[in-house]
């Protein structure tokens, strides 16, 4: 199994427990570099048009469960949509 593919089934198991840094190397692997990071949020691309756009926001070094929810809901409208 692949880093990227251990991480997504601990979020799916637990989205509260979920490293930020490892929320970073998901959201990396599917929707690229940051176009926004450097401060406690980073803001990545999505391919479908009206709200463009995921959020992170750094924890103390946890990302939000909420956030992480919202990418794993982006990631199965990517692999539904767009077949990755």
């Amino acid at each position: 199994m692949s880093g990227t593919a251990k991480i997504l089934k601990e979020m799916k198991a637990n989205p509260k427990g979920v490293r930020f840094a490892d929320l970073q190397k998901v959201c990396e692997h599917y929707f690229g570099k940051p176009r926004q990071s450097g401060s406690s949020h980073c803001i990545y691309k999505t391919p479908w048009p009206g709200d463009p756009r995921v959020n992170i926001q750094n924890y103390k070094g946890k990302a939000k469960p909420y956030q992480v929810k919202q990418i794993l809901l982006a990631i199965e409208k990517i692999e539904v949509n767009y077949g990755t």
